[in-house]
């Protein structure tokens, strides 16, 4: 059995499997994960706490993040489901309120661009904050779930479901995976020419694919199958590796 090495490149970050630095210019596409990775909060339990649900949905996110719950569509289902009656008001909130940009993502996406990468932002979150922060960080495509809201007599309340969309129901870490071989097949690059960022169990599957995957302030499963991981600082911290 081969095992692969994980060192200490500097404090709080982690390299396994190779040695650094690599050279940025190498990739094409970077794809980011949105909820702890990109932003500092998991937004489906922060919209919970306007019905007062946050710990009994917080509790599946987690359970979620770490891998512990099988199917990510049912359990994203049942917290979506709790949200039922959260006013689009509570959501614009959430977002003015408590949504920060997490530290480094603005300077290490200008870096990506100006070495001549796109962005992707793929999340098991909501089109309502993904969309927004597409807008703050000029990424340049985006693949989220999206919330129903009610038309008729509670018109501005949330239904408790999610919408289809063209590419299907929920974006889990499979349609995680695809949308990142997808934008990659649009570009015309290989997934080796790919970086992935995460923090959660459901972000393997992209990351599994990327040339270079990244694991941001991650839970344990994901920090241990990372090629680079970030424990301490933003995420611009990847630059020390890549230059």
């Amino acid at each position: 059995m081969t095992t692969t090495t994980t060192t200490e490149f500097a404090p709080g970050l982690t390299i396994r499997g190779f040695t650094p630095p690599l050279k940025l210019s190498d990739y094409k596409l970077i794809a980011f994960d949105m909820d702890s990775t990109l932003i500092s909060i998991e937004c489906v339990d922060e919209i919970a706490d306007a019905v007062g649900k946050k710990a009994e949905v917080a509790a599946i996110t987690e359970a979620a993040m770490r891998g512990e719950i099988g199917d990510y569509k049912e359990s994203l289902r049942q917290r979506v489901k709790l949200l039922r009656g959260v006013t689009v008001a509570d959501m614009e909130q959430v977002y003015t309120e408590r949504l920060r940009i997490n530290p480094g993502a603005a300077e290490l996406i200008t870096a990506c661009k100006a070495a001549g990468l796109k962005v992707l932002l793929v999340s098991g979150g909501f089109t309502f904050f993904s969309e927004r922060v597409r807008q703050t960080l000029g990424i340049d495509f985006t693949r989220a779930n999206m919330l129903e809201v009610e038309s008729g007599p509670n018109c501005g309340q949330l239904t408790g479901r999610m919408v289809n969309q063209a590419w299907g129901d929920i974006c889990d870490g499979t349609e995680k995976r695809r949308t990142l071989l997808e934008v990659a097949s649009l570009l015309g690059i290989e997934a080796s020419q790919c970086i992935a960022m995460g923090d959660g169990a459901n972000d393997l599957p992209m990351m599994d694919v990327a040339g270079l995957s990244v694991a941001y302030h991650a839970k344990p499963a994901v920090r241990a199958q990372a090629m680079v991981a970030i424990n301490e600082g933003g995420l611009d911290r990847l630059l020390e590796i890549l230059r």
